[in-house]
């Protein structure tokens, strides 16, 4: 073996030695992350740093469980820039089934779908390295250079490989914590926010309320028919009933609106900045949509009637949040009196007491 050879040898255990650090750098770094935003942005620019990658981020497969959590939560402008959804077909043809990390440094059209926008005419090359969770492939850590020498096919990719597995370890582990996190503040019939959460966002909006002067209103809903459903249809119905009307009002409200299941068939929608007759209109809204959609199951298509009390911060005698989801749950109450009321039975409408 000549001296060259040996030099040659000596440095390129050298260059594995400085890139097995730096790999064990940001590995370091992702085992410490138990939520999405923190281990997705740490993950992404550490890589970037540490190695000097002009372009770092995450794909994920669109009906994955992570895509699923990671679009339940509010993204980060890293993220938003940085996390590719895509179609399984699509990833599964372009991988062509290969688990371990696949480079191309040409014809990089076919890539096109997984690269961010503005990046797709500035890449020369490109690595993909497929992360898994619970062994099924749910999209791929990618690294991409101006130049078309950086991840030219042929070079080794065992370090790369091992950066994927343990991506995919973490990941699993962020996964379970973001699953329990989201078991204590969602409603696990619907996936609204639950009463405890309500509460809280209730105030942080009132607060805001009287800051900048804007009208904040509730509604205090539920369901006239599920005891009737119930009987008639088995619980599963019932539970599909409730689960619809939770779709119906998230898909007629806004998204600044926080909608939140407070108890059984009854539900909270919090309202920032809506007039109490912006909010009125919502009602109406609803309601209409309620009456040309019935709930359609596969033994039978069941009415969907849902009563509504309304209380507003327009309302001057309403000083704390306690008061205003007071009025509404009482305003409710004489909605469905007055619905229900039998002929020539008077009714009285109960208001809250202005000392209350």
């Amino acid at each position: 073996m000549t001296k060259q050879t040996i030099e040659s040898i000596i440095e390129c255990l050298n260059k594995n030695e400085e890139l097995d650090k730096k790999f064990y750098l940001v590995e370091t770094k992702i085992l410490k992350v138990l939520n999405f935003k923190d281990f997705f942005e740490v993950l992404l620019t550490e890589i970037k740093n540490i190695f000097d990658v002009p372009y770092v981020w995450i794909s994920l497969v669109k009906t994955s469980e992570v895509t699923k959590l990671v679009r339940s939560l509010e993204a980060s402008t890293v993220l938003r820039r940085n996390i590719t959804i895509i179609d399984r077909s699509y990833f599964q043809k372009l991988l062509k089934n290969q688990k371990t990390p696949l480079l191309s440094n040409s014809n990089l059209e076919p890539f096109y779908n997984l690269i961010p926008i503005k990046r797709k005419h500035l890449i020369g090359s490109i690595a993909i390295a497929p992360i898994s969770l619970d062994g099924e492939i749910i999209g791929s850590l990618n690294q991409a250079d101006f130049s078309p020498v950086r991840f030219q096919p042929g070079i080794d990719t065992g370090l790369l490989e091992h950066l994927a597995v343990k991506i995919s370890l973490c990941l699993s582990n962020v996964t379970a914590h973001e699953k329990l996190k989201i078991m204590a503040y969602h409603d696990p019939l619907t996936g609204l926010l639950n009463r405890r959460v309500m509460n809280s966002v209730l105030k942080r909006e009132f607060k805001r309320s009287a800051r900048y002067e804007n009208a904040l209103s509730i509604l205090f809903l539920d369901i006239d028919n599920l005891k009737r459903t119930n009987d008639n249809h088995g619980h599963d119905a019932g539970d599909t009933m409730i689960k619809y009307v939770a779709e119906i009002l998230l898909s007629n409200c806004r998204e600044s609106d926080i909608i939140t299941r407070f108890a059984g068939d009854e539900f909270v929608a919090i309202l920032p900045e809506t007039s109490k007759k912006d909010a009125e209109r919502l009602i109406s809204r609803i309601k209409l949509y309620c009456l040309e959609h019935p709930l359609n199951t596969d033994k039978a298509s069941i009415p969907v009637s849902i009563s509504f009390g309304l209380s507003s911060t327009e309302d001057k005698k309403i000083k704390s949040t306690e008061m205003l989801l007071r009025q509404a749950d009482l305003n409710l109450y004489n909605t469905k009196r007055i619905k229900h009321k039998k002929p020539g039975e008077t009714t009285n409408i109960i208001n809250l007491p202005v000392n209350q």
